[in-house]
């Protein structure tokens, strides 16, 4: 073990996460070469049984390893056989498999971390009736059988790491990134109060748009969903109108922030009152491109003149159909696990990843330089 470890590192990488690991492994080699390391991936499989039943395996020794996991739980482009039909992983699939890893590490790990980048029924985070709590229970059951840290992404609630209050959880923003990406995509982009605008789509993802807004030093507007709530259509309540509540984005550039897009349907919507408003670019952000109910809908909205892009970043699945979008960006985070990783391996705090203000401060003025040159 390094002497500046916590101990040594083992990477595992769940069913769909193989490109994404292979990415981050190259980052850590590429900085630990003088530790004569070779891949940091671990071997690990969840074979199974023609039932459908499974089991995990690991090939390599996870004795006194710090072992990092990372799941996408949303990866539906992987599959299995089950009584000689193919079926598409669904989350409880994914999560099972997690949990059969976990299994087969025995306890003999120094520590488990486990990466989901989106979190496993994070929408089902709080209680309006007699429904279940599933974020919670799942995160207690990773506590309970052994994992130390858990690490996500631009969270749906963040509050919910109050189920486990004596296991780590961080959750990290994909700010920087996404910002990042959109001054390289769109170097005439100005971040001016005049100039630009924030919106959010509804009241839950407020608190990312003001963040948004409070670094960017702009405007910010809302939306909040009318529902109908004396009907449940596909689990929820259906929305009836989106209302806008904020500075007039007329002639101004929108970025609509969200974490994430499952039908689309509700943030079309949302574009199509701001263009009817007179917006002129609308950049949508948000961090997890489900798009559940395929592209169509998303292809003729760009069609329309709706938007001018949709960044998502690549943390969850993304089809080959969706990579091959004029109107699709994508926001590489892998270089950003990496560092988590090799930051926490090495036991030393993650604040300073945590709070992406100085390198959002950095960006702005060079970007301000480049306009004005």
């Amino acid at each position: 073990m390094k002497e500046n470890s916590y101990g040594d590192l083992s990477i595992i990488g769940m069913r769909g996460c193989e490109d994404f690991v292979a990415q981050v492994d190259c980052y850590l080699q590429e900085w630990r070469r003088h530790d004569g390391e070779g891949t940091f991936i671990a071997e690990a499989s969840c074979p199974r049984f023609g039932s459908g039943e499974g089991k995990g395996m690991i090939r390599d020794s996870m004795r006194s390893r710090d072992v990092y996991i990372i799941s996408d739980v949303f990866n539906h482009g992987v599959t299995y056989q089950m009584y000689g039909q193919t079926v598409p992983m669904s989350p409880d699939d994914h999560f099972q498999d997690l949990k059969r890893i976990i299994g087969a590490i025995g306890g003999k790990a120094k520590r488990i971390t486990v990466l989901m980048p989106m979190l496993y029924e994070g929408r089902q985070h709080k209680r309006a009736s007699r429904e279940s709590l599933d974020c919670a229970m799942a995160l207690q059951e990773l506590h309970n059988i052994g994992v130390s840290n858990v690490i996500t992404f631009d969270v749906h609630d963040p509050r919910v790491q109050n189920a486990i209050p004596l296991c780590s959880f961080d959750n990290f923003r994909s700010t920087y990134q996404m910002l990042k990406a959109l001054v390289h995509e769109y170097p005439d982009v100005e971040f001016h109060k005049d100039k630009i605008m924030v919106v959010s789509p509804d009241e839950g993802a407020m608190s990312r748009c003001m963040y948004y807004s409070s670094m960017l030093g702009i405007e910010l507007g809302m939306f909040y969903k009318r529902r109908n709530y004396s009907v449940i259509v596909n689990g929820k309540n259906p929305i009836e109108a989106h209302e806008y509540l904020g500075r007039d984005p007329k002639g101004m550039d929108v970025i609509v922030v969200d974490d994430m897009i499952s039908s689309g349907e509700s943030m079309i919507d949302v574009a199509r009152q701001l263009k009817a408003r007179g917006a002129k670019r609308i950049f949508i952000f948000t961090a997890f491109g489900l798009f559940c109910n395929g592209l169509n809908v998303m292809d003729e909205a760009y069609a329309e003149g709706l938007f001018t892009r949709i960044m998502t970043t690549n943390l969850v699945y993304r089809t080959p159909e969706l990579l091959s979008r004029e109107w699709y960006g994508e926001v590489n985070m892998c270089k950003y696990v990496a560092y988590i990783i090799d930051t926490l391996n090495h036991d030393q705090s993650v604040s300073g990843l945590l709070d992406q203000s100085k390198r959002i401060r950095k960006l702005l003025a060079d970007h301000g330089k480049d306009i004005q040159a």
